[in-house]
């Protein structure tokens, strides 16, 4: 199995005797992640290759999503998976609306200013309220934040990595 994979949830334990699993989510799109029918991935660190697993059900419990997996009906059916990582592979991802991106294209992409000076790679990105706040790491000192407003984020080259900021005064 070749090709990319990106992460939608880590698999932290079971729930019940019902072959419920607990998720941590990492996904904008529980819904569509999550949804009945839909594969994923289980990679995990004791499994030579990744086990695709077809949701069955999905519920949410407290800061939890609850899955279940066809032909695992009980707990000792997925128990050995638990520790894992579910991925979903690169071309299920569905396509985005023109100027929005997956947070797994973001990060890692190099920030420059607009006259070319390099700022630091993109390490983490927040969601504190209004808007998505870009965490760059600069090759020294201190973490820049960049808010993500047309004013500060000018151009977004996912393929290349590489992003085109304007620095507000009071950003750095």
């Amino acid at each position: 199995m070749s090709g990319e994979f990106f992460t939608v949830g880590k698999l932290v334990n079971t729930h019940g005797i019902r072959g419920e699993v607990r998720v941590i989510s990492e996904t904008d799109f529980p819904e569509e992640r999550y949804r009945e029918g839909s594969v994923l991935y289980l990679f995990h660190p004791e499994m030579k290759k990744p086990v695709p697993l077809t949701i069955d059900s999905a519920r949410v419990h407290k800061n939890f999503y609850l899955l279940t997996f066809k032909g695992h009906p009980y707990i000792q059916d997925v128990e050995k998976y638990k520790g894992g990582v579910l991925k979903v592979r690169a071309e299920d991802r569905d396509e985005l609306p023109e100027g929005e991106f997956y947070f797994q294209d973001i990060i890692g992409c190099e920030v420059f200013t607009e006259e070319g000076e390099r700022l630091g790679v993109v390490k983490e990105i927040l969601q504190p309220g209004a808007n998505d706040v870009w965490v760059v790491k600069p090759d020294k000192g201190k973490d820049i934040l960049l808010p993500y407003i047309d004013e500060v984020i000018k151009q977004i080259d996912v393929a290349n990595k590489r992003i085109t900021v304007h620095l507000l005064e009071g950003l750095i």
